[in-house]
């Protein structure tokens, strides 16, 4: 008799009734590849009775994160990404006091406008 947490001799542990072609592991299936723009091959599997228009034509690739698409020659191109601004940048930015100032009004006068009070001048 079995004792403890051995498992009996022979079984696999969490084997089931089901066998490999049950889990669909025998199934047809269309491998389709996909290249981002660093070179690297990705391979997905799609069941072979999958319409063409339900595969992707484009993933993010694994490896890299990058878009990766089904044309060798051209894959996507690299996202360009916006430089970290720094703060300086920010307050350059900013509007000059009397700009803020009527944009303030501005929005103001249309809140009251929506809500139905007059304006106050």
């Amino acid at each position: 008799m079995a004792s403890g947490n051995s498992a009996i001799r022979g079984s696999r542990v969490g084997a089931g009734p089901m066998g490999e072609q049950d889990r669909g592991f025998h199934a047809d299936r269309v491998a389709v590849s996909y290249w981002d723009a660093q070179g690297n091959e990705t391979v997905r599997y799609f069941a072979a009775n999958l319409p063409e228009e339900e595969i992707p034509e484009t993933i993010d690739s694994p490896s890299t994160g990058l878009p990766a698409g089904r044309d060798r020659e051209n894959p996507p191109s690299v996202s360009k990404l916006e430089p970290y601004k720094t703060h300086l940048a920010y307050v350059k930015e900013r509007r000059s006091d009397e700009e803020a100032a009527a944009l303030l009004d501005d929005a103001l006068t249309q809140l009251r406008v929506r809500r139905g009070q007059a304006p106050k001048d």
